[in-house]
């Protein structure tokens, strides 16, 4: 007969092969009036439904053991226990779906010392606004100054944590790959630039995949910082001379910066660049372009060009904006200025308008447009309706928060911040309701979140939503790098 004496023998070998089927369930628990230290932090955030599980560990020292029961609002109830909350992934996913614009109510118990505690209960709410997006997209990278070390562009199903790289520089050595942009959360469009010995500027339609000469003799640098027209018959670029130095302060690390800048929009079909003295000037640096909504709108950075390196906190940008006729391929008469930060003793940077229409939001800093190494930046949102801008205070952190993109809805947004230890960039999602409330955010979730940020040596940047996983074939695409065959571009008009 399989007795008690056998099933604790199982639960042993078991426990000692690392599974979890055995549960120890809370015994003689004590009550406390606090709140559980788990990390992530999830405690409050609201979540799209279907959003892959929020696992997370207890934060508080060690412990032996936790149990975690999750209760919703509308019906229904998850049961987690071991060394931390896994959550079976279908399991939630109907908890969630049940839910949706209602709440869950967690209750952890933790075992520590031999000892049960039952703490406080916390909530996570469950959105009305549907995420309506298959997952993300986002460059991976070690932090480096002279070489880059492994890295890649990678995409990542929200509904689970399967995660895949699209290109990594592995199949191109030598290689930066960045300033990846699909057309409005939509991959079948999607741009990004290789820089390095084999530097190109790629550019996928509808499964046809072209490389443009990097640099241009008629622009004076490469084609980067892309965004595409909503119609998909244009994007928009910078053409950059950057820089880099190193600080010698202990709580600044290194800065970025433009020797010279200039925006144009590009036609794929003609390949030609279609520019303008207004937004192509002597003096000023242009930079980060982006289409309205519309596609009638351009909106860039622009900043009066300083002496390098000495005046380099002098580099502030405002938010400017310019007409743009997709008919015609041609600019307006006048520059209008948005946002200006340099009044403000500050310098505006990432642009990124909601598809709404609503708000344009951006990172605001002291100086420069490198806002990934500035500890004071943090996110702003300006109403195009009633002209005034914010903080996004509850989303803002002591630390770097930058580089973002918003979902086709415009109820969700997607950042880097470096919040969690100050070293490495992260991803974090927040909503954005009917009335402009923002909700709290919450770290992208790992089936086990502690050992995968604790482990992991890279930073995640640029990110931006994906309507459907990527279909790329990277290697082609390496044979196709290395093999250094480009198209040459023009501008209009000339030949």
């Amino acid at each position: 007969m399989f007795n008690a004496l056998h099933w604790s023998v199982a639960c042993m070998l078991l426990s000692l092969m690392g599974l979890s089927a055995c549960s120890e369930n809370p015994s003689n628990v004590s009550k406390s009036d606090k709140l559980p230290a788990i990390y992530p932090d999830y405690i409050g955030v609201t979540i799209p439904d279907g959003i892959a599980p929020l696992n997370f560990g207890f934060a508080g020292g060690d412990s032996q053991r936790m149990d975690v029961v999750v209760s919703g609002s509308k019906g229904g109830q998850l049961h987690a226990n071991g060394s931390y909350a896994d959550f079976d992934e279908d399991d939630w996913h109907q908890l969630t779906r049940q839910n949706r614009g209602g709440k869950l109510t967690v209750t952890v118990s933790v075992k520590a010392n031999g000892a049960w505690t039952q703490y406080k209960n916390f909530e996570i709410y469950v959105s009305p606004y549907a995420l309506d997006e298959w997952g993300l997209t986002y460059r991976r990278i070690a932090p480096g100054y002279e070489i880059y070390s492994r890295m890649g562009l990678y995409q990542r199903n929200l509904s689970n944590f399967d995660e895949e790289a699209i290109l990594e520089n592995t199949q191109v050595p030598g290689a930066c790959l960045n300033c990846h942009m699909a057309n409005r959360t939509n991959p079948q469009q999607m741009v990004f630039h290789v820089r390095g010995e084999h530097g190109a500027t790629m550019i996928q339609m509808d499964g046809k995949r072209e490389w443009l000469k990097a640099t241009n003799d008629q622009l004076g640098g490469s084609m980067v910082y892309p965004y595409w027209h909503p119609t998909g018959r244009y994007c928009a670029f910078s053409t950059n001379q950057t820089r880099q130095g190193f600080h010698v302060v202990h709580d600044e690390r290194i800065e970025v910066f433009d020797l010279k800048s200039d925006i144009f929009v590009y036609d794929p079909a003609r390949h030609e660049m279609i520019s303008d003295s207004l937004i192509m000037t002597k003096d000023w640096s242009e930079n980060s372009p982006v289409f309205s909504p519309d596609g009638r709108t351009l909106y860039f950075l622009t900043c009066l060009q300083q002496d390098y390196p000495q005046n380099y906190k002098h580099e502030q940008y405002n938010l400017c904006s310019i007409s743009f006729d997709p008919d015609k391929g041609t600019f307006g008469q006048h520059v209008d200025t948005l946002f200006n930060a340099a009044a403000q003793g500050k310098s505006l940077t990432w642009p990124r308008p909601s598809y709404d229409g609503r708000y344009i939001m951006f990172t605001l800093i002291d100086y420069g447009y490198f806002s990934i190494w500035h500890n004071e930046a943090d996110q702003w949102l300006l109403d195009l309706k009633t002209g005034q801008a914010r903080p996004m205070k509850e989303i803002n952190s002591p630390r770097a928060d930058s580089y973002h993109n918003w979902n086709m809805n415009s109820h969700w947004m997607v950042f880097t911040s470096r919040r969690d230890d100050g070293l490495y960039s992260h991803l974090y999602l927040a909503s954005i309701d009917d009335q402009g409330r923002l909700s709290k955010p919450f770290l992208l979730p790992q089936r086990n979140p502690q050992d995968y940020y604790r482990q992991s040596v890279y930073s995640f940047n640029t990110p931006d939503f994906t309507s459907s996983r990527v279909d790329f074939d990277a290697r082609s695409a390496a044979r196709e790098i290395m093999s250094d065959k480009r198209i040459d571009t023009h501008m209009k008009g000339e030949q």
